[in-house]
């Protein structure tokens, strides 16, 4: 967010100009760089840079991101890294959205554990069981199914 702010401070500065306004950003993290570069990133964050950067430039202003090395003697980078830091001690930031991934990883994971506690309590496919007791090691086995195949793993004694 902090780009976000940063970026309407500067347009709320300006706002009487109407002329063609500039900008660089200049931000020692790589991952924002390329999540802002990414058709596919929607994550919350990014979407506002996005949509703030957007708004400003059918303002006509010209928008640059650029990547500096971190901890080299910026000074500007050296005195947003200390106002972070006081920042974070001071305030805790609650988010109310949940990225989709966590969400997808969540269920992956319940998902899992119902199977294995069914597959655990089933008496049925003795023989598939024991090569596959774990649910989670059989979906990293790459499995080419044949007939052969099938009627070993499906074969009760």
């Amino acid at each position: 967010m902090a780009i976000v702010k940063a970026m309407v401070t500067i347009k709320e500065l300006h706002i009487a100009d109407n002329v063609s306004r500039e900008i660089t950003i200049h931000t020692d993290s790589k991952i924002t760089l390329q999540s802002l570069k990414n058709p596919k990133n929607h994550k919350h964050l990014i979407n506002e840079i996005r949509k703030t950067a957007l708004s400003m430039e059918k303002q006509n202003w010209h928008i640059t991101f650029t990547w500096i090395r971190a901890h080299v003697g910026h000074h500007g980078n050296e005195l947003a890294d200390k106002l972070a830091k006081e920042a974070a001690g001071k305030d805790i930031i609650f988010y109310n959205r949940i990225p989709i991934c966590e969400i997808a990883q969540q269920l992956r994971e319940t998902s899992l554990k119902k199977w294995q506690m069914q597959w655990d309590s089933t008496t049925k496919a003795r023989t598939t069981k024991e090569f596959f007791p774990i649910t989670k090691d059989r979906l990293k086995t790459k499995i080419t199914l044949t007939p052969i195949f099938t009627a070993l793993v499906t074969w009760e004694n």
